[in-house]
């Protein structure tokens, strides 16, 4: 059983916002060892935010079609499902933090916007 979505994607922020150590990044690519292609590869490998949502959301597709085609009789149905809940929990905070930095930006122009309403440049 592994958690490859969620182990790529805490790669993928860490790398985004350019935190985590490196102890950090080392177990979670020994976690994704032989898992890293496709979206789940993408997605560790993302630079941006953008970049994570567009892979995570590729993950989670791969993921639910996964979770279609087993047997819910099968042992690892609920952990599976498990996995997608979280993944779609993931998604959401994701997209949160995409829209929270959008407004940061926002705010720093409005602010750039009134000191030159307030100064005036002359030219």
């Amino acid at each position: 059983m592994s958690c490859d979505e969620l182990e790529a994607l805490r790669l993928g922020v860490m790398t985004a916002l350019g935190i985590g150590d490196e102890s950090t990044r080392e177990h979670a690519r020994n976690e994704l060892e032989g898992s890293m292609e496709g979206p789940i590869e993408a997605l560790a490998n993302a630079e941006t935010l953008p970049e994570i949502e567009r892979h995570l959301d590729a993950a989670l597709v791969d993921l639910e079609e996964e979770v279609a085609r087993m047997d819910p009789d099968d042992p690892e149905y609920d952990y599976t499902r498990g996995r997608l809940v979280a993944v779609r929990d993931a998604e959401r905070a994701i997209h949160r933090l995409t829209q929270q930095a959008e407004s940061v930006l926002d705010g720093f122009g409005e602010a750039h916007h009134h000191l030159h309403e307030a100064f005036p440049v002359d030219e």
